[in-house]
């Protein structure tokens, strides 16, 4: 057995807990959490540390396989231009793939990041993920305007689901983003998942999808001529709200990705869709677009909010704590324990993981993490905060 306390301990599962101690089987399933009414008495074994303890980080959106695109992507340049520049470097770039996505996965660990919804194009994370700490959903990603190719991009990710399921890897297939898929497509890829208990999209990233779909221009229209010049008619959705309502399978837990440029009408609009969740990436979005989402809106509205990082392309490192403190930075008046929340059991509860993640509770396994040089009297994260884990 181990035993951990801290000054305080988030644990999703109750009120914030002053000195408590934790007990924890060696594999780190949670045995006992004791609460000592904030005076700790010096006892046997126990681990005291002068911080926060919470449980382990979930990350709803990442990228792993673009890790080897780290520093290569020129910044705030919008939607379009980086899509450009990941096409262009995809097959260009002389790097060791394997090893970044190793470096990648080493530096989630050390982030205390113990579950990850995984955006994958191709299988070069699968061997990775089966060796990892991390418990990994991949979420194998499916995009084409070219309606006449819709059943070629279909067959592709169909193999791809078959090489995940040979190596026992959790997987669901997704569509990319509204923009990004024809309606023939996103119909075939509606028939093969309407059994998912998890799906996700791209949505709202840029204003420039707004106007791809609407008037067939813009800078997106401008970036698939250049790729793709053979397109020459587009039968594409004709708005965000009726592709997620209408083309999406209402059985599984949707997340919406990024959200950067939602609006209030948007929210109100999607309310009737059930087990919807909103994920922030908000150093990515930073990052393409130097803008951060309505985050104040969101919550006002009561969305279920869960954090991702994106991927190195669009980020400095896959963090959820620095997600959290930009996030702190740019909207002060949301608590600790909020954010905390968002990072944790509301990640795990989108991701169909919160029966084992998410929360400290006996004969859960969540990991646990130490926040330390926090702003203990107020709660507040700090720019020096740092993260370890513990279990």
């Amino acid at each position: 057995m181990k035993y951990f306390s801290a000054q305080y301990i988030y644990t999703n599962s109750g009120p914030l807990i002053k000195r408590g101690i934790i007990c924890t089987k060696d594999d780190g399933t949670i045995v006992s959490l004791e609460n000592s009414g904030g005076t700790l008495h010096e006892k046997h074994s126990v681990e005291f540390f002068n911080g926060i303890i919470v449980p382990g980080f979930v990350n709803c959106h990442c990228h792993l396989e673009l890790s080897f695109l780290k520093n290569e992507i020129h910044a705030g340049h919008g939607l379009a231009d980086f899509l450009m520049q990941v096409n262009s470097f995809r097959n260009s770039l002389q790097k060791d793939i394997n090893q970044a996505i190793k470096d990648a996965d080493d530096e989630m660990i050390n982030g205390g990041i113990v579950l990850c919804a995984d955006i994958c194009n191709s299988s070069s994370t699968f061997i990775v993920k089966k060796e990892s700490r991390i418990r990994y959903i991949s979420l194998l990603e499916v995009f084409g305007i070219d309606s006449a190719r819709a059943e070629i991009r279909m067959n592709e990710i169909l193999k791809l689901a078959d090489t995940a399921k040979k190596m026992d890897l959790p997987h669901w297939i997704v569509p990319h983003a509204v923009y990004s898929i024809s309606l023939p497509l996103l119909r075939l890829i509606k028939d093969h998942t309407a059994s998912n208990k998890i799906s996700s999209i791209h949505f709202m990233e840029s204003p420039q999808e707004e106007i791809l779909l609407e008037s067939h221009s813009g800078p997106l229209m401008e970036s698939y001529e250049r790729f793709l010049p053979s397109v020459a008619e587009m039968e594409i959705p004709d708005n965000h709200i009726n592709a997620v309502t209408k083309e999406i399978p209402s059985s599984a837990n949707l997340i919406l990705v990024h959200n950067t440029f939602v609006r209030e009408e948007h929210i109100k609009k999607l309310k009737g869709r059930s087990d919807l969740y909103w994920c922030l990436c908000p150093n990515s979005n930073l990052y393409i677009e130097q803008k951060m989402p309505p985050v104040d809106l969101l919550a006002g509205e009561g969305c279920k909010i869960v954090i991702g990082t994106d991927s190195l392309s669009s980020n400095s490192s896959l963090s959820i704590l620095e997600e959290l403190k930009t996030l702190q930075l740019y909207f002060p008046s949301i608590s600790l324990e909020t954010l905390i929340g968002w990072a944790t059991i509301n990640g795990a509860k989108a991701l169909g993981e919160d029966i084992q993640f998410g929360s400290i509770e006996p004969g859960k396994k969540p990991g646990l993490v130490l926040l330390r040089n926090i702003d203990l009297v107020n709660q507040k994260l700090l720019p020096g905060t740092t993260v370890s884990r513990l279990v």
